[in-house]
Protein backbone atom coordinates (compact mmCIF):
# COMPACT_ATOMS: atom_id res chain seq x y z
CA UNK A 1 0.00 0.00 0.00
CA UNK A 2 1.11 3.52 -0.80
CA UNK A 3 1.97 5.70 2.24
CA UNK A 4 0.33 9.12 2.18
CA UNK A 5 0.52 12.06 4.57
CA UNK A 6 -2.56 14.27 4.74
CA UNK A 7 -2.08 17.62 6.47
CA UNK A 8 -5.38 19.22 7.47
CA UNK A 9 -6.84 22.33 9.01
CA UNK A 10 -10.25 23.88 9.45
CA UNK A 11 -11.34 27.40 10.25
CA UNK A 12 -14.51 29.23 11.14
CA UNK A 13 -14.95 32.98 11.40
CA UNK A 14 -17.23 32.90 14.41
CA UNK A 15 -18.16 29.58 15.93
CA UNK A 16 -20.60 29.07 14.31
CA UNK A 17 -19.99 31.21 11.27
CA UNK A 18 -18.55 30.96 7.78
CA UNK A 19 -15.94 28.22 7.61
CA UNK A 20 -13.27 26.71 5.43
CA UNK A 21 -11.11 23.62 5.31
CA UNK A 22 -7.95 22.47 3.58
CA UNK A 23 -6.16 19.15 3.13
CA UNK A 24 -2.72 18.78 1.58
CA UNK A 25 -1.93 15.24 0.41
CA UNK A 26 1.71 14.25 -0.06
CA UNK A 27 3.38 11.00 -1.08
CA UNK A 28 6.66 9.95 -2.64
CA UNK A 29 6.87 7.84 -5.78
CA UNK A 30 9.80 7.38 -8.12
CA UNK A 31 11.97 9.61 -5.95
CA UNK A 32 9.58 12.52 -6.46
CA UNK A 33 7.20 14.20 -3.99
CA UNK A 34 3.63 14.29 -5.29
CA UNK A 35 1.23 16.81 -3.82
CA UNK A 36 -2.46 17.64 -4.10
CA UNK A 37 -4.50 20.27 -2.26
CA UNK A 38 -8.25 20.09 -1.67
CA UNK A 39 -10.24 22.84 0.00
CA UNK A 40 -13.71 24.25 0.37
CA UNK A 41 -16.08 25.80 2.85
CA UNK A 42 -19.58 26.36 4.16
CA UNK A 43 -21.56 29.49 4.94
CA UNK A 44 -22.60 28.44 8.47
CA UNK A 45 -20.54 25.90 10.39
CA UNK A 46 -18.17 25.35 13.31
CA UNK A 47 -14.43 24.99 13.61
CA UNK A 48 -14.66 21.32 14.61
CA UNK A 49 -16.87 20.52 11.63
CA UNK A 50 -14.35 22.14 9.28
CA UNK A 51 -11.43 20.31 10.94
CA UNK A 52 -13.23 17.01 10.35
CA UNK A 53 -14.39 17.95 6.85
CA UNK A 54 -10.75 18.54 5.87
CA UNK A 55 -9.90 14.96 6.87
CA UNK A 56 -12.93 13.52 5.06
CA UNK A 57 -12.18 15.41 1.84
CA UNK A 58 -8.49 14.48 2.01
CA UNK A 59 -9.31 10.78 2.37
CA UNK A 60 -11.97 11.01 -0.34
CA UNK A 61 -9.38 12.37 -2.78
CA UNK A 62 -7.37 9.13 -2.60
CA UNK A 63 -7.96 6.77 -5.53
CA UNK A 64 -6.77 3.54 -3.84
CA UNK A 65 -6.36 2.08 -0.37
CA UNK A 66 -3.37 3.65 1.40
CA UNK A 67 -1.53 3.82 4.68
CA UNK A 68 -2.51 7.31 5.77
CA UNK A 69 -1.01 9.60 8.37
CA UNK A 70 -3.38 12.45 9.18
CA UNK A 71 -1.45 15.41 10.56
CA UNK A 72 -3.81 17.85 12.27
CA UNK A 73 -3.74 20.65 14.82
CA UNK A 74 -7.15 19.50 16.08
CA UNK A 75 -6.95 17.45 19.29
CA UNK A 76 -10.66 16.73 18.78
CA UNK A 77 -10.02 15.04 15.43
CA UNK A 78 -6.80 13.25 16.42
CA UNK A 79 -8.19 11.91 19.71
CA UNK A 80 -11.47 10.85 18.09
CA UNK A 81 -9.73 8.92 15.30
CA UNK A 82 -7.17 7.29 17.57
CA UNK A 83 -9.20 6.68 20.74
CA UNK A 84 -12.87 7.64 20.88
CA UNK A 85 -14.42 6.54 17.59
CA UNK A 86 -14.71 2.84 18.42
CA UNK A 87 -16.76 3.65 21.55
CA UNK A 88 -18.90 6.15 19.67
CA UNK A 89 -19.77 3.52 17.09
CA UNK A 90 -20.72 1.05 19.86
CA UNK A 91 -23.16 3.57 21.35
CA UNK A 92 -24.46 4.55 17.88
CA UNK A 93 -23.12 8.11 18.30
CA UNK A 94 -25.55 8.87 21.16
CA UNK A 95 -24.61 12.28 22.64
CA UNK A 96 -21.74 12.72 20.13
CA UNK A 97 -21.36 16.01 18.26
CA UNK A 98 -21.19 15.94 14.45
CA UNK A 99 -22.41 12.34 13.99
CA UNK A 100 -23.22 13.00 10.33
CA UNK A 101 -19.59 13.85 9.62
CA UNK A 102 -18.25 10.95 11.68
CA UNK A 103 -20.37 8.57 9.58
CA UNK A 104 -18.87 10.23 6.47
CA UNK A 105 -15.40 9.83 7.96
CA UNK A 106 -15.94 6.10 8.58
CA UNK A 107 -16.97 5.60 4.95
CA UNK A 108 -14.03 7.66 3.62
CA UNK A 109 -11.52 5.89 5.91
CA UNK A 110 -12.74 2.34 5.23
CA UNK A 111 -10.30 1.43 2.40
CA UNK A 112 -7.31 2.87 4.27
CA UNK A 113 -5.16 2.25 7.34
CA UNK A 114 -5.47 5.61 9.09
CA UNK A 115 -3.63 7.05 12.07
CA UNK A 116 -3.84 10.63 13.28
CA UNK A 117 -1.03 12.77 14.64
CA UNK A 118 -1.55 16.04 16.48
CA UNK A 119 0.75 19.02 15.88
CA UNK A 120 0.57 22.33 17.71
CA UNK A 121 -1.16 24.92 15.52
CA UNK A 122 0.51 28.21 14.61
CA UNK A 123 3.87 26.74 15.58
CA UNK A 124 5.76 26.95 12.30
CA UNK A 125 4.83 23.55 10.82
CA UNK A 126 4.99 24.38 7.08
CA UNK A 127 2.06 22.32 5.79
CA UNK A 128 -0.09 23.17 8.81
CA UNK A 129 0.56 26.88 8.29
CA UNK A 130 -0.29 26.54 4.58
CA UNK A 131 -3.51 24.66 5.38
CA UNK A 132 -4.43 27.34 7.91
CA UNK A 133 -4.07 30.13 5.34
CA UNK A 134 -6.10 28.25 2.72
CA UNK A 135 -8.85 27.29 5.20
CA UNK A 136 -9.19 30.92 6.34
CA UNK A 137 -9.26 32.08 2.71
CA UNK A 138 -12.08 29.62 1.98
CA UNK A 139 -14.06 30.88 5.01
CA UNK A 140 -13.67 34.48 3.85
CA UNK A 141 -15.48 33.67 0.59
CA UNK A 142 -18.81 33.65 2.43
Amino acid sequence: MKKVSIYTDGSSLGNPGPGGYCAILEYEAGGKLHRKTVSGGEAHTTNNRMELKAVIEGLSALKEGCIVDIITDSKYVADAINSWLHGWIKKDFKDVKNPDLWVEYIKAAKPHRVSAHWVRGHNGHPQNEECDLIAKSEAQKF
